[in-house]
């Protein structure tokens, strides 16, 4: 018959080493869950990265376009129009990159800083618009022009709408809004009212869908 106090040591050894191999799992499955969860919310490089526009009929040639996380004319995109670029708005209040299903929003200035649109309410229906990002050459082509008001949160929804001018509609194609500033006609009006960042109420937006890729 065994002796009591040996089968006490074994079964204490036993437990011990089971006690040491669950700490070991518990702390290898608490080890990678920061590393996972810190890929998972690593932004996409190739979306930070500047495009350049090319819309031939007004003149715009290799127009650097300074992709951000945020939404139209906000106080970010209005520092880097500031400069003379262009802007671009991603993320959960912005639109997508160049080439992608839904709406690719391109902003910058019509007067200020070079002006570079200011000569975009002369687009017309059927002029092309040429973005490079990415070794990739994506051609638009203009279809509509819409109005947004800054004064509208439902003007400004639907700028901003995957499918533009259309809130909730699911997207099915690659599509872009280039918007300028209506300041000339929004004071031959009278409207002189200004947004915090100088912004008058009205935008121009010229609406254009992908027409090839390559």
């Amino acid at each position: 018959m065994a002796d009591p106090r040996s089968l006490s040591r074994t079964a204490s050894r036993a437990l011990a080493a089971l006690t040491t191999v669950l700490l070991a799992v518990v702390l290898a499955l608490a080890g990678p869950a920061p590393a996972a969860s810190a890929a998972t919310s690593a932004p996409d490089p190739a979306r930070g990265r500047p495009a350049a526009l090319t819309v031939p009929a007004i003149g715009v040639t290799d127009l650097e376009v300074v992709p951000y996380q945020g939404t139209t004319d906000d106080r970010a995109g209005t520092r880097i129009q500031d400069r003379g670029l262009a802007a671009s708005p991603y993320g959960e209040r912005g639109g997508v990159g160049p080439g992608e299903t839904g709406n690719y929003l391109v902003t910058a200035h019509r007067l200020s800083a070079g002006g570079p649109l200011r000569e975009l309410p002369a687009l017309t229906e059927g002029d092309e618009v040429l973005v490079v990002h990415e070794g990739h050459r994506y051609r638009y082509e203009i279809t509509e022009t819409r109005t947004t008001s800054f004064r509208s949160a439902r003007s400004l929804a639907e700028q901003r709408a995957p499918v533009p001018g259309h809130p909730g509609e699911r997207p099915t194609r690659a599509m872009i809004t280039l918007s300028t500033c209506a300041t000339p006609e929004d004071d031959a009006a009278g409207n002189h009212w200004r947004d915090a960042l100088g912004n008058p109420e009205h935008r121009i937006d010229k609406i254009g869908v992908l027409v090839r890729d390559r």
